[in-house]
């Protein structure tokens, strides 16, 4: 059999350029596009601490000047890329007597398998971005199996801040609770702007919000609002200076173990609307033609089994969300 994939939108360029325009269908944190792509050339970039900010230190050519003085070498940290990738395999039987809808053209046919496949793997490449970028919100980047791949605070020694709102007492003053966490994100942006705070927070939290005795009012108009608009109530509700949604995500792993986005009846605040707060560092593919390259987000690649057993199906990607001022993220609980 001839081999459809030869042409060159099959190649490793090609395809790495289709698998990054299908659609992202999955994840609140991309649809909100909090944490910019930045391609970077090598697989590890360095951080730099100055003055309680996080700064991405630009590389330069050996021998060439140093772009920064670093005073204080402690303060200088290197953070591995990591490296998450794919395989799959489209075999004789998945395209026997399967053509393309209204077409005798067998290549047809397994180019739409293919793009199928591709889809899959990109489904899976973006739940896994979304589960990094929501550790990155926590200062807490997580590995699929539960592992730390980095901690932001011990990382580079800072303090993890709790804002207890005390729901089950009626008597607690929600609003000065919003302030507080307002207040400490404002404190801790050095200079960065913000459009904003928003929290991301469970069920319980939002329902324990919403039904307190200081907050049901302002709640009851905004569903008013919400419902006039035919939206989900649970999207974007205002209270005391901050933005509460409820964020139901859930990840499961190879193993069937499922992990909560947000633990019961916690959330966690962060500013909206930064310049350079949020990153997602993309490192170079693990190809040959991909070395020293800027990073895309995908690459996808195939080629021929032995014996014209069919092909095999690789897609990758290789991302860092990274939040850059981790003092300013703030834990919220119901208690």
């Amino acid at each position: 059999m001839v081999n459809p994939f030869a042409a060159d939108g099959y190649s490793m360029a090609g395809l790495s350029d289709a698998i990054g325009k299908m659609p992202n269908l999955y994840g609140r944190l991309n649809e909100m596009a909090l944490f910019t792509p930045k391609g970077v050339r090598e697989i590890t970039v360095l951080v730099e601490q100055r003055n309680g900010t996080l700064n991405l230190v630009t590389s330069t050519e050996r021998g060439a000047p140093s772009a920064l003085a670093i005073h204080d070498k402690r303060a200088l940290r290197a953070f591995k890329i990591p490296h998450f990738s794919l395989d799959d395999v489209i075999l004789p039987q998945d395209v026997q007597g399967i053509r393309a809808f209204g077409s005798e053209n067998d290549v047809l046919a397994v180019a739409e398998v293919m793009r199928e496949r591709l889809q899959r793997l990109k489904d899976a490449l973006d739940q896994t971005t979304e589960y990094l970028r929501m550790g990155a919100l926590k200062g807490i980047i997580l590995d699929a199996d539960g592992s730390t791949i980095y901690n932001l605070y011990t990382e580079f020694g800072i303090s993890a801040k709790t804002v207890s709102f005390a729901l089950a007492d009626e008597e607690t003053d929600v609003l000065l609770k919003c302030l507080e966490v307002k207040r400490h994100i404002e404190a801790n942006l050095k200079g960065e702007r913000m459009a904003g705070v928003r929290v991301l927070v469970d069920g319980d939290f939002y329902d324990a919000l919403t039904t307190h005795p200081k907050v049901e009012k302002a709640f009851a108009a905004y569903m008013a609002l919400s419902q006039n608009l035919a939206d989900d109530y649970r999207r974007g509700f205002r209270f005391g200076g901050l933005v509460f949604e409820e964020y139901p995500g859930t990840w499961t792993d190879k193993d069937g173990t499922t992990r909560l986005a947000i633990a019961d009846s916690c959330g966690h605040a962060f500013p909206e609307g930064t310049a350079n707060t949020f990153r997602t560092y993309v490192a170079p593919g693990n190809f040959m033609a991909a070395v020293n390259a800027i990073g895309q987000q995908y690459y996808a690649m195939q080629e021929p089994k032995k014996m014209d057993a069919g092909w095999d199906l690789h897609a990758e990607t290789n991302p860092l969300p990274m939040c850059l001022r981790p003092e300013v993220l703030v834990q919220v609980t119901v208690a």
